[in-house]
């Protein structure tokens, strides 16, 4: 309800994708506004050099206040304040969904309770003391990445449930003509519908277990328009909400990213202001990750 309502009040991106599948080069590319063969952060566990300019850097420059609170994923072994935020809440790699340890401005601090939830508190708390001066911040959930793990306020809502399959999930002759080899023997790997995560889980309940962790992403995405709305914000911060990548849910017997399908390179995007985008509308051209940089920027009047 509360992504529903985002919409409502602001503009969808209907054709929204990323330019590479896969968690670091998509989220260095948000970053930097560049493509991954320019940046040169080609898998998860590189770290995006200091020497190449990032949006937050030029907004810090500019007086914002900023801020990164979340799941930072480049350079996998660091958690290290990174260039560009006076407040830094962030984790190794992935991170975890309870009770995880962040690192505070350079200080570890381990805490109790479910991720999302402690993330959303620290950004409202960010967005709080920043209120006097303008400020951008960055809000980057570890959610919903596999292994999903719900909230316990909303383990067990779909219970019973089962999860569509697309028409291109079964193991025919007729969803692989055409197709390189390579497609149908995923369907048996990691990355694939019969042998997910190593076998480790199944499908219906993979996807059971995906909606109700999304689920504090939405309340996540409510608390913050309670917050901006007691500061008299709403109308004026510009939001934009998206993934870092797209995700597949069975579409040629494969599941996750890092492939050029359609359901592994679209993300959701929306961005909402008030007195900058005209509510419910639907933006039919072709927005990308690399756009953010320049948007953001343009935004705040920075070349």
């Amino acid at each position: 309800p509360n992504i529903d309502r985002m919409a409502a009040n602001g503009m969808r991106m209907k054709n929204a994708f990323v330019t590479t599948s896969l968690c670091s080069p998509s989220r260095a590319s948000i970053l930097t506004g560049l493509y991954a063969h320019r940046h040169r952060i080609l898998d998860n566990s590189t770290l995006l050099p200091d020497t190449i300019p990032t949006f937050p850097v030029l907004l810090r420059n500019a007086g914002y206040r900023t801020g990164f609170i979340g799941k930072w994923h480049m350079g996998g072994t660091s958690d290290a304040p990174r260039p560009g935020f006076d407040r830094w809440v962030s984790f190794k790699g992935q991170g975890v969904y309870e009770n995880p340890a962040f690192n505070i401005d350079g200080e570890q601090v381990r805490r109790e309770g479910y991720v999302t939830d402690l993330i959303t508190d620290y950004a409202m708390e960010f967005i709080e003391r920043s209120k006097e001066r303008p400020f951008f911040l960055y809000m980057s959930h570890k959610a919903v990445h596999a292994g999903f793990i719900p909230a316990p306020r909303h383990k067990g809502r779909y219970a019973g449930v089962r999860p569509p399959r697309p028409v291109s999930f079964d193991d025919t002759g007729a969803n692989y003509r055409g197709k390189p080899d390579w497609v149908r023997r995923q369907r048996n790997s990691w990355h694939g519908v019969d042998g997910m995560y190593n076998k480790t889980t199944d499908f219906d309940q993979f996807y059971r277990d995906y909606c109700e962790t999304v689920l504090a992403v939405d309340d996540s995405v409510g608390r913050l328009y309670q917050t901006l709305e007691s500061l008299g914000m709403a109308n004026d911060a510009l939001v934009i909400f998206m993934g870092d990548n797209g995700f597949l849910f069975g579409e040629h017997g494969l599941i996750d990213k890092r492939c050029m399908y359609e359901p592994s390179i679209r993300i959701p995007m929306i961005a909402c202001c008030p007195s900058l985008i005209r509510k419910g509308s639907v933006e039919e051209r072709i927005a990308l990750n690399i756009d953010i940089a320049p948007t953001m920027l343009d935004a705040a009047g920075l070349t």
